[in-house]
């Protein structure tokens, strides 16, 4: 059979209308421990997933964990994405057996969910192994999660994806939100998103538009 090619967007994709984002625990205590990525790095690329998601629409649930007795506040990056948003606090290491958080999930009622936050092995394994069993498709931003050491990292991620979990990185989450530069009403948001949280890629952005005025689409 000879297959015919067709210039439409692959199924597993995501768009900003099929998923919700949790992002899962960005405090203080569980940060100090964190040895696998490099905090900067950790806080820069939960800002550009933040603002992906607030900018194109993505519902988004903010949770943490014993906020006020112990692990404290949630990144002002993400907070500051996301004003007046309340934050769902649990006692629970796995948000996806948090009853709040569930309700939330439901009333977004999409069978798509993202991951973000800290530990990869505890607080991302958790959820995304729970919404697995229960029929979710789950995605999970592997450089905005973080864990005590970059073995526990690695095999939390592991063990995520041979149970069907998707891996991707911040940066590919915005483009995949984005996909086509001629998409121009998100295109300043694209692209300010990234210049300001991209690193390397938001450095030649900025410079092909100040030398050349260059333009993606």
């Amino acid at each position: 059979m000879t297959l015919t090619a067709t210039p439409t967007p692959g199924a597993k994709l995501l768009t900003p209308s099929d998923h919700a984002l949790i992002l899962i625990d960005y405090q203080s205590q569980m940060s100090f421990a964190t040895q696998s990525i490099d905090a900067i790095q950790l806080r820069n690329n939960a800002a550009l997933i933040s603002r992906a998601a607030k900018g194109f629409g993505v519902p988004t649930i903010l949770t943490t964990v014993a906020e006020k007795s112990f692990s404290g506040p949630m990144y002002e990056e993400i907070t500051s994405a996301f004003p007046g948003q309340a934050l769902i606090d649990r006692t629970s290491m796995n948000t996806w057996e948090d009853a709040n958080v569930i309700q939330q999930v439901n009333a977004i009622g999409r069978d798509r969910v993202v991951l973000g936050g800290l530990w990869t092995s505890v607080c991302i394994v958790g959820p995304a192994l729970s919404a697995l069993a229960q029929g979710y498709e789950v995605y999970v931003i592997a450089d905005a999660c973080g864990d005590v050491s970059a073995e526990a990292h690695n095999r939390a991620m592991d063990r995520m994806v041979q149970a069907g979990a998707r891996p991707m990185t911040a940066l590919q989450y915005l483009l995949e939100l984005q996909r086509d530069w001629a998409r121009t009403d998100t295109y300043e948001l694209t692209t300010g998103i990234a210049k300001q949280y991209g690193g390397a890629y938001g450095l030649g952005i900025t410079y092909a538009k100040t030398m050349f005025g260059a333009h993606e689409g």
